[in-house]
């Protein structure tokens, strides 16, 4: 057993994944379930800084959101606009303004910085 302290090295990082594997099955409130819980906590902040996740760009942010849900490009409508106005955005030949990005964000829960970030329009 790792002693509970910073995941620094991808050896340790190794060790605490075959770690946390055997402990998956722990039951509650046992010390096994506490080891776990503190290893995941652990290979979490390590994870963080050496295999950071990206935020998505917005367009793609977009279309993972209505696939996802199984939702139609015509589902944004109502928060972008018209038929074509939606096709001219998900196809980047149109930038999402910052009232389309509120209104994605308030209505629908996509996240505001992903929304913000800047992308490329198709020329």
């Amino acid at each position: 057993m790792l002693e509970t302290r910073a995941i620094k090295t991808e050896a340790e990082y190794q060790a605490a994944l075959v770690e946390i594997n055997n402990l998956l099955e722990a039951e509650p409130n046992t010390p096994e379930c506490d080891r776990l819980e503190e290893l995941t906590t652990l290979l979490d902040l390590y994870e963080k800084e050496h295999y950071p996740i990206e935020a998505p760009e917005p367009i793609e942010a977009i279309l993972y959101y209505l696939e996802a849900r199984g939702l139609s490009w015509s589902y944004l409508e109502p928060f972008i606009g018209s038929s074509e106005e939606v096709a001219d955005i998900l196809h980047r030949k149109k930038p999402l303004t910052l009232e389309i990005i509120r209104c994605l964000h308030q209505q629908l829960g996509i996240s505001a910085e992903v929304l913000i970030q800047p992308y490329s329009l198709e020329t």
